[in-house]
């Protein structure tokens, strides 16, 4: 069966653009080389009520949620009161959690300040996701995983929860690349080579413009129809004069 996610960045500098968010990126290929399908992602304010409309539709449409930001020290990290108030629970000092907190400055020679303390927040209920990198444990309840929103912390989150996801089918993919012919030159073949093969899905993209070439990649969950449909591709950008760069993306 496949198993799908959907991630809900959280942050005002995101939607600023101040922030370029990485997350999704690296989450969509790190849930892909599991069988999981990144279906959905959203970007909202550090706002409540936002989030919380946002969390409760993604949990309930996937199996997983995956959330990114807001679980800092300082007064807008409000993703825990965000979850908490979404699944009508509490928020609480978590013993664990607290312990750790104060071990991981206790190490570093600071004090563990009301502002680090709030790190020890979480949704009555919940489970800790490990941290090694900078002590403040991530969060998990139900299917969804509160992660930080710093790249190099959310990766490692995304570490410990390894046992935690159900791996689906994997999805194959193969790419054939072709310089400087256009995608507008390929639209009827692609459309024919689609309508010929089914549980295979064709996207074409574009290298910077339609003059300049473009890639097609073919995606599904049997192998052998991936690597026929990407040869039905490469036969066809061959009849047009130009020679694809292949590649195999699983």
């Amino acid at each position: 069966m496949s198993k799908t996610a959907a991630i809900l960045a959280i942050g005002d500098e995101l939607l600023s653009g101040r922030t370029r968010d990485a997350n999704m990126h690296y989450l969509a290929g790190w849930l892909t080389e599991r069988g999981v399908a990144l279906t959905e992602a959203r970007v909202v304010p550090d706002d409540e009520r936002m989030i919380g409309e946002a969390l409760n539709a993604l949990r309930a449409r996937y199996d997983y949620v995956f959330t990114s930001g807001g679980i800092g020290p300082t007064h807008d990290d409000i993703t825990v009161d965000s979850v908490a108030a979404a699944l009508g629970v509490k928020v609480i000092e978590h013993p664990q959690a607290a312990a750790m907190v104060r071990a991981y400055y206790k190490e570093r020679g600071q004090e563990a300040t009301p502002a680090r303390m709030r790190m020890a927040r979480t949704p009555e209920g919940a489970e800790l996701i490990n941290n090694p990198v900078s002590g403040a444990p991530g969060v998990r309840i139900g299917n969804i995983f509160v992660m930080a929103g710093v790249p190099k912390i959310f990766q490692a989150m995304l570490a410990a929860v390894e046992g935690a996801i159900e791996h689906g089918e994997v999805v194959h993919s193969f790419a054939a690349t072709a310089r400087g012919l256009p995608e507008s030159a390929m639209a009827d073949q692609l459309r024919e080579i689609q309508s010929a093969l089914k549980d295979v899905s064709l996207g074409s993209y574009p290298i910077d413009g339609d003059e300049k070439g473009l890639t097609v990649v073919a995606r599904s969950r049997n192998a052998n129809i991936a690597e026929q449909a990407i040869g039905a591709v490469a036969a066809a950008m061959r009849a047009l004069g130009s020679e694809p760069e292949m590649e195999d993306r699983k």
